[in-house]
């Protein structure tokens, strides 16, 4: 698998790093298939309770390598023939159906298609000299991977057609601001916080965080009713569990739990 995807699983925790930072961890087209498969097996991985991506370097992403086509690591060619594109296993749909909850440590700024897979990660962390870049409009095409979906949801159809349709570079005090991201700190304190907030995911009951994750991406697009109903149905296994048990044991006995995934 690509090296310029970096995989690592440590105390219930995985990392992925987009590791080309001489290119501005610009995403080619075998980093992508890298990207799709690390996500996946994190996600089967019963070990692993909470995903940091993350990039290495001065950006996260700024982007698709769109030039790499003489080489075969671009995606210029692949462009062209959209009908080639296998949509249901790229890294955004992918992402967005992940039910292990993940985190993005914006390391540095996010241009484009960079952008939107960090919008598709559940929380955002963002260094405080990092940048999103929204430069679709600026270079004739439109928020590809989701972000004409995530974007309107997160803040609103206001701010994300202003955002969209002048292609807007936004910084981090404005990100935290109209709540595109959870918080920004210095890129130094960037690796411990995001490693703090994965911890504190990873030690509750990964079968509750997890059905957590589910009922809050269907209820986006369901009735209260029928949410409400499908979260019950959540439940029912839910009570079964020992994980239930141990939390319930724990609470009694006024000490933290210990949780297995069972």
């Amino acid at each position: 698998m690509s090296e310029d995807v970096l995989y690592g699983v440590e105390d219930h925790v995985a990392t992925i790093t987009l590791n080309r930072p001489e290119k501005q961890n610009t995403i080619s087209g075998p980093m992508l298939d890298s990207l799709t498969k690390r996500l996946l097996e994190a996600d089967a991985d019963r070990d692993v309770r909470a995903i940091v991506l993350t990039g290495s370097g001065k950006f996260f992403c700024a982007g698709l390598d769109l030039r790499g086509s003489d080489i075969g690591g671009g995606l210029s060619s692949q462009a062209s023939s959209p009908a080639n594109l296998d949509l249901r296993n790229t890294p955004p749909t992918v992402l967005h159906n992940l039910d292990t909850p993940t985190i993005c440590a914006l390391n540095g700024s996010a241009a484009g298609y960079g952008m939107d897979l960090a919008l598709g990660c559940d929380i955002r962390l963002m260094a405080s000299e990092a940048k999103l870049a929204a430069a679709f409009t600026k270079r004739g095409v439109l928020p590809e991977s989701g972000g004409t979906w995530i974007l309107p949801r997160l803040i609103g159809w206001s701010k994300a057609s202003e955002i969209i349709f002048t292609g807007r570079t936004l910084g981090a005090a404005e990100c935290e601001e109209m709540g595109l991201i959870s918080r920004a700190v210095s890129s130094n304190e960037l690796p411990g916080e995001a490693a703090k907030l994965a911890a504190e995911i990873a030690s509750n009951a990964p079968l509750a965080v997890q059905g957590s994750k589910r009922m809050m991406r269907m209820g986006m697009n369901e009735t209260f009713n029928d949410h409400v109903h499908h979260v019950f149905l959540q439940l029912l296994p839910l009570f079964q569990s020992e994980d239930f048990k141990e939390g319930m044991k724990s609470f009694l006995e006024k000490r933290e739990p210990d949780f297995k995934g069972r």
